[in-house]
């Protein structure tokens, strides 16, 4: 009897599962945007995806449509989501401006930010936010939190 993995093979222990109004779109969106690989779909009611799976970079990532009577909602619905994902690529500022001329909402711009890395934001026409950074430097906790401390004036505990 063959032994069967538990973790399939290509998965990570973690895999975002993503609930859009228009999986199909959204997977389309993604190969433009983030240079997303189609790994396969399975089509449900009414021309619906039930399952999709997409990879972007190393990293699977699973779709399905809203199914509002099943309780399965997307942040459109939702009216936003506290869910971020955070994607690490070879060149921060390249990738964020495709992002947005694919068709994604610049929600913060690439920087300098406190803890070694340059990291923009943009929320997908699903409405799904993406934090995109690229790791400049490699710095101690002491040496964020003295650089926190430098570039947010007013933040608590100072």
């Amino acid at each position: 009897m063959t032994q069967v993995a538990p973790i399939p093979a290509g998965f990570s222990t973690v895999t975002p599962h993503l609930v859009c109004e228009g999986a199909a779109d959204a997977i389309e969106f993604y190969k433009k945007a983030f240079g997303a690989e189609d790994m396969g779909r399975m089509p449900g009611p009414g021309g619906k995806l039930m399952h999709a799976q997409i990879k972007i970079g190393n990293a699977v990532v699973m779709l399905v449509d809203d199914f509002p009577d099943w309780g399965s909602l997307g942040p459109k619905a939702l009216k936003g989501s506290p869910v971020v994902l955070h994607l690490y690529v070879d060149d921060v500022d390249a990738w964020f401006k495709r992002a947005v001329e694919a068709g994604a909402t610049a929600k913060m711009p690439p920087a300098d930010m406190f803890w070694g890395d340059r990291y923009g934001q943009v929320t997908d026409p699903f409405g799904h936010t993406w934090s995109i950074a690229t790791h400049k430097r490699d710095m101690t906790p002491e040496q964020m939190q003295e650089e926190m401390m430098k570039q947010t004036p007013g933040c608590p505990g100072q």
